[in-house]
């Protein structure tokens, strides 16, 4: 049986003409919010390129500047006189020990720390979880001084393993924050399937949890040694003798006390000097963009 609208032609095409003209000003408001997002967006990307830019144009430029310019002559003198055992080559090897070994001492210790306050209840635990909160919003200016005291007091001063131990130490607050955000997403009952086949609390840690949390391992490596690396007051603080500085600390070396930079060499040393970080980092995203297995385990 057919169905006879009883709305007339006429007025369903007046409705029409409504519905549009009404959109219409919508349309345009979305496409007026649109294009100033996309503006915003691109004044932040320049002020982020532009000293990216100046950066690779500067270390092959001669005549180095603060201009942002096309390099003029075309040089790798820059390169020539900073790639030297003084100038890169050990600084950039002892931030690689600093940073790598406090990197690691962080993570690990993150990761035993964040097992038992995903896993296990107190009333002590919230109390903690803020305390832990806390201390990452303290100024590393506020506690060096006491801090080079102790260091003397012990014997630490101008030693990598104790600043090795304190770099570790301040990063580990908010390592573990972050690493038990990420074990809680580990699902239970993997574990308790694991216990049942007798595998203790560190047997599941090793081989269910940290498998599983891969991903957060990493995002949490990648945080730790990318505040380490260009970490400036710490080695400045606690090492002494200029053979064990890192390259965030020998940078002062092109800073004469006369006031000239050379900032083709300067250019140069800050181009070697952050490779160390965008290896790292792309090393690592590979590694989390394989990163499935916690997909896969909650599929089976």
């Amino acid at each position: 049986m057919a169905v006879v609208s009883s709305t007339k032609p006429g007025v369903r095409r007046e409705r029409v003409r409504d519905t549009r003209t009404r959109s219409a000003p919508r349309r345009s408001r979305r496409r007026t919010e649109r294009l100033v997002v996309d503006a915003v967006l691109l004044v932040v990307t320049v002020v982020f390129l532009v000293p990216l830019a100046w950066l690779v144009l500067a270390s092959f430029n001669g005549t180095a500047d603060l201009r942002v310019r096309v390099p003029h002559p075309f040089t790798l003198d820059n390169f020539h006189r900073v790639l030297n055992s003084d100038i890169t080559y050990r600084p950039v090897l002892n931030g690689l020990i600093l940073c790598g070994g406090a990197t690691a001492l962080c993570v690990v210790c993150a990761v035993l720390a964040a097992y038992p306050l995903s896993r296990y209840e107190s009333r002590y635990k919230r109390p903690f979880l803020l305390s832990i909160l806390f201390t990452t919003g303290l100024p590393i200016t506020a506690v060096m001084v006491p801090v080079y005291a102790m260091f003397v007091q012990v014997n630490l001063i101008d030693t990598m393993y104790g600043t090795i131990l304190f770099l570790g130490s301040s990063a580990l607050p908010f390592a573990i924050w972050l690493t038990k955000n990420f074990m809680d997403g580990v699902p239970l009952v993997l574990e308790e399937a694991a216990w049942t086949d007798g595998a203790t609390s560190l047997q599941t840690l090793r081989h269910v949890v940290v498998p599983l949390m891969w991903p957060g391992i990493t995002v949490v490596t990648i945080f730790t040694f990318l505040s380490m690396w260009g970490n400036f007051f710490v080695p400045f603080f606690l090492l002494l003798s200029p053979d064990q500085l890192p390259a965030s600390v020998s940078i002062l070396n092109f800073f004469s006390s006369r006031g000239t930079v050379d900032y083709g060499q300067l250019a140069a040393f800050s181009t070697i000097y952050s490779a160390p970080v965008v290896v790292l980092y792309a090393v690592m995203s590979r590694v989390l963009g394989g990163s499935s297995a916690l997909g896969g385990a909650l599929k089976g």
